[in-house]
C-alpha cells in the first residue's frame, strides 16, 4: 500500500514540474532494453541534481557512475555554453549504451564518458578540478574512497553528493554486514568528521522505494 502511495504522489509531482522529453524517456527505455539494472535516479531526482547543479552555478561536473546516462542527461543539460561534465563507468554495456543515450541527447560535445574503474581513472582527471559539483552513484563499499577523490578534485563552493545511502533503513544498524551499508556509514561518518565540509543528509520515498542521499558542502 505505501508503495503504491509512493508511486502514486510521484506521478502527480512528476506530471506537474517534472519536464521528461522523448530524450529521457528513450534513455530509460533503451537502458531496460539492453538489460541493465533499474538503478537510475527518479525523474523527480534527476530533475533535483539539475536543479543543484544550476543553483551552484557549475560548469564542471563529475559523475561517478554512469549506467544508462539518465542521470548524466539531467546534470549535462543544467551546463553553461562551454561547461563539461566527465562520467565514469566500469561496465562497457552501460557506457555503450549511456554513449547512444547522450548523443541522442544532443550532448555528446558536453559529456565525457571515461571507461574503467573509477579509482583508476580518478586520478588522471586533476588537470580537469576543480569540478563544482560530484555526483557519487557507484559501488557502494567503495564510497569512502569516492569521497577521498572528490575532496581532492573539487574546492572551496563545490557540492558532492552521494546517492543510494539510506538502503531501505539498514544505515543506522553498525552491526550490519553488508558492505555496501558499511560503505555508506563509513562515507557519512568521513563527511562528518571532515573540518572543511557541511552537510545533510534527506531520506526519500517514491517510485524508486525508500532510500535517500547525502549533500556535502565544501567550505575551504
Amino acid at each position: 500500500m505505501a508503495q503504491r502511495t509512493w508511486t502514486a504522489v510521484d506521478d502527480y509531482f512528476d506530471g506537474l514540474l517534472v519536464e521528461e522529453d522523448e530524450a529521457l524517456v528513450a534513455a530509460n527505455a533503451d537502458a531496460e532494453a539492453a538489460g541493465l539494472p533499474a538503478h537510475q535516479v527518479a525523474p523527480n531526482q534527476g530533475k533535483l541534481l539539475h536543479l543543484l547543479a544550476r543553483i551552484r552555478g557549475a560548469r564542471t561536473v563529475l559523475e561517478i557512475g554512469t549506467l544508462g546516462g539518465y542521470s548524466t542527461i539531467w546534470l549535462a543539460r543544467a551546463l553553461p555554453a562551454g561547461g563539461r561534465l566527465v562520467t565514469l563507468e566500469v561496465d562497457p554495456h552501460c557506457a555503450d549504451v549511456a554513449e547512444a543515450n547522450v548523443a541522442r541527447a544532443g550532448l555528446a560535445d558536453v559529456v565525457d564518458i571515461r571507461r574503467g574503474p573509477a579509482l583508476e581513472l580518478l586520478p588522471h582527471l586533476t588537470d580537469l578540478a576543480p569540478f563544482d559539483l560530484v555526483f557519487i552513484d557507484a559501488d557502494k563499499p567503495s564510497n569512502p574512497d569516492y569521497l577521498k577523490w572528490a575532496l581532492e578534485l573539487t574546492g572551496p563552493g563545490s557540492v558532492i553528493i552521494g546517492d543510494n545511502v539510506v538502503r531501505d533503513g539498514a544505515v543506522v544498524d553498525p552491526d550490519s554486514t553488508d558492505p555496501r551499508v558499511q560503505g555508506v556509514r563509513r562515507f557519512t561518518e568521513l563527511i562528518a568528521e571532515h573540518p572543511n565540509l557541511t552537510a545533510t543528509a534527506l531520506q526519500t520515498v517514491g517510485s524508486k522505494g525508500y532510500d535517500g542521499l547525502v549533500m556535502a558542502l565544501v567550505t575551504g
